[in-house]
């Protein structure tokens, strides 16, 4: 489905977007289009890329003129563009709302006015009982997403899906990178909440499940990768043991917006979900607003169901997680 096409990726300097674009490079795609905001990440990408598959168009899913004018002759969308850092959304949540929320809403009219064939989506697991801004707005464009979907309907041209994750291990916002600098300066690595877990995936796990959308997805569609978990002590003690360090480790509390665990998918979607191997297939609820009639016969299996996060997967010991980190290139540098 990709032979001869032409994808853009917004949000493409991104960690995400850099690791679509390494799997899509060596391919027989056509066209890929790196649509971001930052001019000089794109000119560190183009010097180092030198590729004239790549193309760059400067512009902000904020600006609807922009989107459009990378949008022409494109055949599939990765949208990556998000602010996601959770204390900057918390102190400035109207900014996650319009760059998460409304710049999605650009996107999506973007794609469906042009014809694009396909579009994914991707979310967090902050989307899920969301607690905090970046969370909230996330949901809300999983939300805006799945709406447009059922709105074109079965047969559209334009087929837009979601894609969920957890903690991809190294990219932007993660802590991975912070305590290999502290242990690296010799400094005490700092934890908020020894007992806090999160999922853990490789960003060639995450790019996996795009693919998997981009074939398999029909409209409204939200997929979801199962992952293993670890709790922040194990994945500091994997590191020390990685680097051969012994730093100390110093609790310091939980941050702003910050969850003890993360939820992938919620009970009521669990209740509705396809499972597909390594992934959740949740469908969109295309009932209309006349649903009355469905209330009365309401789904009593849901009680009964478990949410699937952080706290409930399979959870990786030390040994795991080492072996789990030195999938990592640039851990592999470090201690290879």
């Amino acid at each position: 489905m990709f032979n001869n096409k032409t994808l853009l990726i917004t949000g493409g300097t991104g960690s995400f977007g850099n690791a679509v674009l390494d799997r899509f490079l060596d391919s027989d795609i056509k066209e890929i289009r790196i649509f971001s905001r930052d001019e000089k990440k794109q000119d560190d990408m183009r010097h180092k890329l030198n590729n004239p598959k790549v193309k760059f168009y400067i512009g902000d899913v904020r600006d609807r003129r922009s989107v459009d004018g990378a949008m022409t002759g494109v055949d599939l969308i990765f949208h990556a563009a998000a602010l996601k850092q959770v204390p900057s959304c918390e102190f400035f949540p109207i900014q996650a709302v319009r760059t998460n929320v409304f710049g999605t809403e650009n996107v999506l009219e973007s794609a469906v006015a042009h014809g694009v064939k396909n579009m994914v989506v991707l979310s967090t697991d902050k989307a899920a009982y969301p607690i905090n801004a970046m969370g909230i707005s996330k949901a809300m464009m999983e939300k805006v997403a799945i709406a447009k979907a059922r709105s074109l309907g079965e047969n559209s041209t334009t087929t837009i899906c979601c894609t969920r994750y957890g903690n991809v291990m190294a990219s932007r916002g993660s802590v991975i990178p912070l305590w290999i600098d502290q242990i690296k300066a010799g400094k005490e690595i700092t934890i908020t909440d020894p007992n806090m877990t999160r999922f853990m995936m490789t960003l060639n796990d995450a790019v996996d499940l795009v693919l998997y959308a981009f074939e398999h997805g029909e409209n409204g569609d939200l997929f979801v990768q199962k992952a293993p978990a670890a709790t922040l002590t194990t994945l500091a003690n994997a590191l020390k043991e990685l680097y051969k360090s012994d730093v100390v480790v110093r609790t310091i509390g939980t941050r702003h917006g910050e969850k003890l665990y993360e939820t992938l998918v919620t009970r009521e979607e669990m209740a509705k979900s396809q499972d597909k191997g390594n992934y959740f297939r949740i469908p969109a609820d295309n009932r209309d607003l006349n649903y009355d009639q469905y209330f009365v016969e309401g789904q009593t299996e849901i009680a009964e169901i478990d949410d699937y996060h952080s706290h409930n997967t399979a959870r990786l010991d030390v040994v795991e997680m080492k072996n789990l980190l030195l999938k990592l290139p640039e851990i592999q540098q470090d201690v290879r």
